[in-house]
Parts: C-alpha cells; structure tokens; sequence
C-alpha cells in the first residue's frame, strides 16, 4: 500500500482522487487528445499549404505531381512525422530536452530553437500585413478595385472603371482586352491591387539597405498580431487547446464557402483543367521530384521543434502512431483542396481578362495579396469574400504561430525547470512575444519586404534538412533503432510497424539527404520581382542559415570538453551514451530497463521528483494510524 502510495505521490495524484485530468502536473498535458490533433493540424495546415502547393502543382505537371507528392509524404512525411511525435512524447520533453538521449546531440535542439525564432518573427509579420487586409476589406468598395487612388500610377490598368459593375457585357471586355494589350505594348501594366500592394501597404523602398520609415498601420497590426498569439497561449496548451477548435477548424469552412463560390463562375473549369491536367512527361524530370519531396518537407513542419513541444505534452500512452497518419493525411488533403479554391477562381479572372492561365497564377505573397485580391474585385459582394479570405489566412497563420512561440517558451521552461519558471510561464510566454514584436519592426519599414523574403528562403531552408538528417542518425544509429524501438513498444503497447522501422533507418534519411543535394543544385540567388538581392544581403542569409547549423556542432565541442573521462574517447563515449535521468518523465511510466535507472537516481532526477511538492506535504500529513502502531499513508488510486 505504502508502495502505491509513493509512485501516486510522485506523479502528482492526490490522495482519495478517483481520477486526475493530468498524468504531469508539473508541466500539464492537453486536456483531450482532440485538442493535440487540431493544435497539430492547425501547425501543419498553414499559408503554404494554399499560396505555394497549388503553384508547385500546376507547374510540375498538374495531376502528374500528385503520384510524387504522396509517394514522398508515404516514405518520408508520415515516417518522419511519426518519429517527432514519438520522441517527445516519450520524454514529455520540447527540443531541448529529449536530447538526453544523446546529449552531445543536444545542439540539434539549440538548432531547432533558432529556425523557430526566425520563422515566428517574420511569420507573424505575414499574419499583420493579413489582418492589415482584412481590416481594409471591411468597406463597400475594396481599395484596390480601381485606378483612381492617390497611390496609382499612369501604368495602372484595372479590370474595371470606378462606374462599371463587377457583370459587364462582351463589349466591355473586349475593349478591357484591347486596352490590356495595348498597355502591355507600350508600358508595362500594373493591376491595382499590385500598386495597392507596392506603393500604399508596403510603400516599398528601391535596395533592402533603404529602410525608410516604419509603417505604422503594419507596425499596429503586427502589435495585434502578437497579442492575439499571447492571449491564446496565455495558459499554454490549456489555453490554446481551446482556441484550436476554432482556429483550426473554421479555415475548412471558408475554403467550402469560396470553393462553392469559385466552382459556380464563369471559367472557373479552365482554372481547375489548368490545375489538375496532367502531364506525365514531366515525372521523368528530377526537379518534379525534388519539389514534391521539399513541399512535403516543409508542410508538415518537420525539424522546427514544434512536434515535440506538442507531442511533450500528450498522455504517455496515447496512440501518437495513429495521430501522425491522421494529422499529415489531412495537411496534404488540404493542400490538395486549396488548389480547387484558388485555380477556380483564378480562372475565373483569366477568363475575363482574356489571358491564359498561367499569366494570372502566382504564389508566395504574389498570389495571396495581388493575384487573390484582384480576382475577388470581380465578384459581387466582393468586400464580404475579401473578408472570408483574409480571415482564413490569419487562421492558418495562427496555428502555426501558435506552436512556434510554445516551442521557444517549453524549451525555455524545460531547461531551466525551477519551480519558480513553471509558476511564472506566463511572464515567460510574454517576454518571448514582447522581443518577437521588436524584432519583426524592421520588416514593417520600407524594405521589410525584401528582408521578410530573405528569411524565408534561407533561414529555414537547407539548415531545415541537415537538422531532420543528424536527428534521424542521432536515434537511429548513435542511440540504435533496437533502443528506439523497444522505447516506442513500452509507449504504445506494441513495436513500430516494420514499414516504419525501414524508412527511419534507410529510405526517410536517404530522401532527406536528396533534398539537400536538390536544394543545393537548384540553388538561385533570391531575387524579388526585378529586383536582384546584393551580395552584402545574399551573405546574411546564408549567416542566418549556418547560424542554427552552426549549433550542432558548438555544442558537441562543449560537450565533449565538459564530460567525465582521462581521454577524449572517453570524454566521446560519455557524451554520446544516454542521460541517467533519459526515459519516461513519470516514476509510473519507467519500467523495464528505466526501472533500474530511476530507482538508483531518484533523489537526483529531477522529473522523478514529486510533481506537486505543496500537495505532497498535505497528503503525508494524512495518515491513520496502523494496527501495528505505526503510521501508514492512505492508498490513493492513480
């Protein structure tokens, strides 16, 4: 009795309690496994999945890319995916932590840290310059629908006059197509939502050195922006897990209601023929398959940290197999679904302005803030499908914002693990979204554009690639797959799938590895529009890149010199061999081989300690009085 006693004590229950909401109650764990599905859907699912899967589609091929796509997502996403998850929910550790199974590895994790930080600074700026839109939309007539604002120039052509409805007859269009074709032979034609976009959001600056001044409307979304973030994650995964039901559901309705819209214009069927078309040819071609395996890569967020922060916070045995296969089945179903939603309406547009598709398709901010806009100028009511769409892109945004500032707060809070930083996690959540807003003010000057762009290309690129490959060695190899595996059979109750266990040790690390020879062979220099970036800017984005690669190796150094040996292969194999504090956080949790570790090292574990030290205190003091005259601690059912 005194025995269950103990292990209740030390995972935290509390005497005389049937049930507990939380197994950890020193770090919390969702408050159902729904809403760690949405949260993790909601990071995956994000602008990506609608500005740049459905240009990578048309352009590779059409149908023909979806049997590369999913053949990548089989080998490399869901196994990947599955790995992440797995890891940090055996340790209920974030990035940091879990590399107590290798802690000279645990620089990965420093790594993983870096590319969040530099992903949630400027993806929160994408998110502001969406509301920005958003707010813009809520007037009869969108902004950008005409040529006579004080930021157009005598290069604008829209495709209406401030006296025309959004129907107008063959007659007008003809005379639209031949202005059209006229401006485009004399000057070159800017739309209004290109001029809105360039010279009254952005009122962009000619070379990335100019600054110029800081936008106040953007610098004022992008402060909405973070406090809407620090709101949700005010109480952490209690907080969030709630918002989620929302925010990563209601952007599925807002797609169904545009794709409804779209599917019912007029040319809405040459858009989605133009989108789905295949073109076999092209599965020959390498880039096709490079592109489909970087996208699935990239979509479901593998090697950012926000896997296992999310996955840290699950039940110990929660079926996290099953959640991985869900959860990346729905990112790239969603991607898939997006093409129909924009392509319908992008025909549309094409349709009335007498051009070929391709000429109207765009992606990356090009297509959600120029291309998209134009198009829903042309439908009645178009304030109120500006509305939905800018919305939908702040949901999306969230999701993954979500996840990337609790990965930088748990891995903060792990690391320190006093109890003062659990009590006072909000501060923390806090002082992280205070310097993310500072430091995303730069990108809301004149030439934020162009350095919002270089961090997208090259701070988490090919760094993303080199971190997933070393993790996957580092588990696979250093700490052994029979180690792994036997870990992940004490989780879930049975080993992983035999397919599973092929792909983590061969093919996923052999896809990751022909990503970073694609990305590197297909490597251009970034260039925005017209405009070719210098080398000054070029050599900051790669400074940026190796700035979290660069961690890996560091700490290793670091690692190695601080460990207990006379030689350096001893320094070499203490560093590399597991933690003694490694395996399930809970004391209920650690058997077989962990049972050995945790009874000889509980004093100093500190995750084996009790959870709950305060409601320990009370609980010991409840005691009866046993028939031997001595004192016994009521049983508690854990």
């Amino acid at each position: 009795m005194s025995t269950k006693c103990g292990e209740g004590l030390l995972n935290g229950a509390v005497p005389s309690e049937a049930t507990k909401k939380d197994e950890n109650l020193k770090r919390g764990n969702w408050g159902n496994q729904i809403e760690f599905v949405l949260t993790s859907v909601g990071y995956a699912v994000g602008l990506g999945n609608v500005w740049r899967f459905p240009y990578l589609c048309y352009r590779n091929g059409g149908g023909a890319f979806m049997f590369p796509y999913f053949i990548m997502l089989i080998f490399c996403g869901i196994p990947l995916f599955f790995m992440e998850l797995s890891f940090g929910q055996f340790a209920s550790q974030g990035c940091l932590g879990v590399w107590r199974v290798s802690p000279i590895f645990k620089g990965v994790g420093y790594g993983m840290m870096v590319v969040s930080t530099y992903i949630g600074i400027y993806y929160n700026v994408v998110i502001c310059i969406a509301f920005y839109y958003f707010f813009a939309s809520m007037n009869r007539v969108l902004p950008w629908t005409y040529c006579n604002n004080l930021w157009n120039t005598n290069n604008c052509a829209g495709v209406l006059s401030p006296n025309s409805s959004a129907s107008f007859n063959l007659s007008s269009q003809q005379n639209l197509l031949n202005l059209t074709l006229g401006l485009n032979q004399t000057l070159k034609r800017t739309s209004p939502s290109e001029e809105y976009w360039r010279r009254h959001v952005l009122k962009i600056s000619e070379d990335i050195g100019d600054f110029g001044e800081v936008q106040l409307p953007l610098l004022g979304c992008l402060g909405v922006s973070w406090l809407v973030v620090f709101l949700c994650l005010i109480r952490g995964v209690k907080s969030s897990g709630k918002v989620v039901y929302f925010t990563a559901t209601f952007p599925y309705v807002v797609l169904t209601i545009l794709f409804i819209r779209g599917i019912t214009l007029e040319g809405a069927i040459n858009g989605i023929l133009y989108y789905l078309t295949p073109q076999w040819d092209k599965i020959l071609h390498a880039k096709v398959w490079g592109d489909a395996a970087s996208q699935i890569f990239y979509s479901l967020g593998c090697a950012w940290g926000g896997l296992i922060t999310m996955a840290s916070y699950n039940k110990f045995h929660n079926n996290c197999y099953r959640d991985s296969i869900i959860i990346s089945i729905t990112n790239c179903a969603t991607s898939v679904y997006a093409g129909f939603v924009i392509f319908s309406i992008l025909g549309f547009m094409a349709t009335h302005l007498g051009v070929d598709v391709s000429e109207v398709a765009d992606h990356g901010p090009g297509l959600a803030f120029v291309a998209y806009p134009e198009a829903l100028t042309l439908l009645p009511i178009s304030p109120l499908w500006s509305i939905l769409f800018f919305f939908m892109l702040i949901l999306l945004g969230l999701g993954t914002q979500f996840c990337l500032l609790e990965t930088l707060v748990t891995a903060i809070v792990d690391e320190i693990g006093s109890d003062w930083i659990i009590r006072w996690k909000t501060l923390v959540t806090l002082g992280v979204a205070i310097i993310g807003f500072l430091l995303g003010i730069p990108l809301t000057t004149r030439a934020g554009i162009y350095w919002l762009l270089l961090m997208d290309n090259y701070a988490a690129s090919f760094s993303l690639v080199i971190i997933s490959c070393i993790m996957c060695i580092a588990v696979m190899y250093i700490y052994g797959h029979r180690n792994y595996f036997k870990d992940i059979e004490m989780m879930l109750g049975f080993p992983p799938p035999l397919f599973f266990q092929i792909c983590w040790r061969f093919i996923s690390p052999a896809i990751i590895f022909f990503i970073l020879i694609f990305t590197v062979i297909q490597y251009r220099p970034i260039k925005y529009n017209d405009y070719i970036y210098p080398d000054w800017a070029l050599t900051i984005g790669f400074l940026m890149a190796l700035s979290s690669v660069i961690c890996i190796p560091l700490y290793a150094i670091f690692k190695i010199w601080h460990s207990e040996g006379d030689t350096f292969l001893q320094k070499l194999k203490n560093a590399v061999k597991p933690s003694k504090d490694w395996g399930p956080a809970l004391l209920e949790h650690r058997t077989g081989r962990y049972a050995q570790m945790s009874s000889s090292n509980c004093e100093n574990n500190p995750e084996a300690q009790p959870l709950n030290p305060e409601k320990m205190k009370d609980d010991l003091s409840l005691t009866i009085p046993g028939s031997n005259g001595q004192a016994h601690t009521q049983d508690s059912k854990v």
